[in-house]
């Protein structure tokens, strides 16, 4: 069974509808107590990290994931808001500290672009590293992003997944690091290949 975590942002149902299209169950979460019932976890989320943070703060699920993925090391995807929530801290629209879990500070695509060239909106090209995750693909798959911010890690051996925009330098696009998987793209939108990426994290076993 899989736990989708309901912190009242993000397009829950289309992650909901994604994973159960790969032939796995899943369930909506909001309380705490019932992460441990889940083999699997995702974060998903749209929308402003302050509020995602706070969200996750206020309604307890914070010190619950904090067990779950740091000790129990159980498998969590992040997608989009959800990948950029597990940074250190975050520089959109002040500074806001994050859950920690990955090296990684999330700022702004590029301060010489101005809207809505900042906006990195539609479908656009991946460069990968050889990934479990990434089983099946073609080289170049193309998935579907919309950000303004994206995640700059400290370890690059972290990032498994770059695309580039706007003549800018490569940006994160995907992260590995022990149990924790996470996308910038959305795979719930990225038709057959967002698709195959999700369904080769579901059938993972760390």
């Amino acid at each position: 069974m899989i736990g989708i975590i309901d912190y009242g942002m993000g397009n829950l149902h289309s992650v909901l509808s994604a994973v159960e299209f790969s032939g796995w169950e899943a369930e909506l979460v909001e309380e705490p107590e019932d992460l441990d019932k889940y083999e699997k976890l995702v974060l998903p989320g749209v929308g402003a990290f302050r509020d995602c943070i706070s969200r996750l703060n206020e309604s307890g699920l914070r010190a619950s994931l904090d067990k779950r993925v740091l000790e129990d090391k159980i498998p969590i995807l992040g997608i989009c808001l959800g990948m950029q929530v597990m940074a250190r801290r975050s520089y959109e629209g002040g500074v806001y500290e994050g859950l920690g879990w990955i090296d990684s500070e999330v700022v702004k695509i590029s301060e010489n672009f101005t809207v809505p060239r900042t906006l990195h909106m539609g479908w656009n090209n991946l460069k990968y590293k050889k990934s479990v995750f990434f089983d099946g693909l073609p080289e170049d798959p193309d998935v579907y992003f919309v950000h303004s911010y994206y995640m700059k890690c400290d370890n690059p051996e972290d990032v498994i997944a770059t695309t580039c925009y706007g003549g800018s330098a490569d940006l994160t696009a995907a992260v590995h690091k022990e149990n924790i998987f996470c996308t910038q793209f959305h795979p719930e939108k990225s038709q057959t290949y967002g698709l195959k990426i999700l369904s080769n994290f579901l059938e993972w076993s760390f």
